[in-house]
């Protein structure tokens, strides 16, 4: 049976390197998995592998959109499995690498169908946040599916938001399409999480948002400024310069919240992988090894 191999771990770990040894050993290619490499007119903020390691080995799902197309998990996890059939075709072993929690769930074990939202039902839900903030948003959530709204994350708009556009789209409780039913898939998986120590990993991040100002960073944010409002935009390393663009402080402390961020993120995707207890964990070191599964 083919073999997807799925390498992951927090931001900064060193998966990139690791997962391009690994699909060179292998003779394979590398499927992304990072929800914002995606843009590609997000390139240094998200961390882009170089011209150099994109050549080194064929990549999917780099670079695919525009900050301006609309994208959703259950698109990436369709598009994903029609890529697998043609690259089992041609491959025994294919790599998969991110740090986004969601999408590697998505493909490894499916998502729940959910029926697209019409724009003008998203538009509005998106006028309800932006005038009456989050707890407007969990007020009408409480209304449309108080099952959902008592196990949703309540600090998460995003979730909350999420959930009443299909409820209004549907006329239906968005917790009734929540099946929770695992996708078999018809090829193999093996998951790796890379980790370091945590003040290696830190110190690592620190070192890497002083190289993404030093790349230029700063100019990157300033051309996308206008467009601050997408959802694509929401991401550390440009939501902070932005707030520095709009006045609320000076470039330093901006450079900071950026490395306190991005470590406060990366606990929280070992937080989600810790969950998954089909996940090996080694020492990017290691990565030797993972060609051997």
């Amino acid at each position: 049976m083919n073999k997807l191999i799925v390498i992951t771990g927090p931001t900064a770990v060193g998966k990139t390197s690791a997962t391009i040894e690994a699909a060179r050993r292998l003779r394979t290619e590398i499927i992304s998995c990072d929800s914002r490499q995606m843009y590609r007119e997000m390139r240094i903020g998200t961390a882009v592998p170089t011209a150099e390691e994109l050549a080194s080995v064929p990549h999917h799902f780099i670079g695919n959109l525009s900050i301006h197309d609309y994208y959703n998990v259950s698109m990436f996890e369709q598009e994903c499995l029609q890529l697998l059939d043609q690259l089992f075709a041609k491959y025994q072993t294919v790599v998969m690498t991110g740090g986004s929690g969601l999408y590697i769930d998505a493909l490894c074990r499916g998502i729940d169908d959910f029926p697209t939202v019409d724009p003008e039902i998203r538009k509005t839900v998106t006028c309800w946040f932006e005038s009456g903030g989050i707890e407007y948003l969990r007020r009408q959530l409480k209304a449309l599916d108080p099952e959902h709204y008592a196990k949703v994350d309540l600090r998460n708009y995003k979730r909350i938001m999420k959930a009443i556009e299909v409820s209004l789209q549907t006329g239906k409780p968005y917790s009734s399409f929540l099946t929770a039913q695992e996708q078999k898939r018809p090829f193999d998986i093996k998951k790796i999480v890379l980790n370091r120590p945590r003040e290696e990993l830190f110190e690592r991040i620190n070192r890497r948002t002083t190289q993404m100002m030093e790349e230029g960073l700063l100019e990157e944010a300033r051309a996308l400024y206008p467009y601050r409002h997408l959802n694509a935009l929401n991401t550390v390393g440009y939501k902070e310069l932005f707030a520095y663009m709009d006045g609320q402080y000076d470039l330093d402390t901006a450079v900071e919240l950026i490395r306190r961020n991005t470590r406060r993120y990366a606990k929280r995707q070992l937080t989600w992988f810790a969950r998954d207890k089909e996940m090996t964990w080694l020492l990017p070191e290691q990565y030797k090894d993972i060609g051997g599964y």
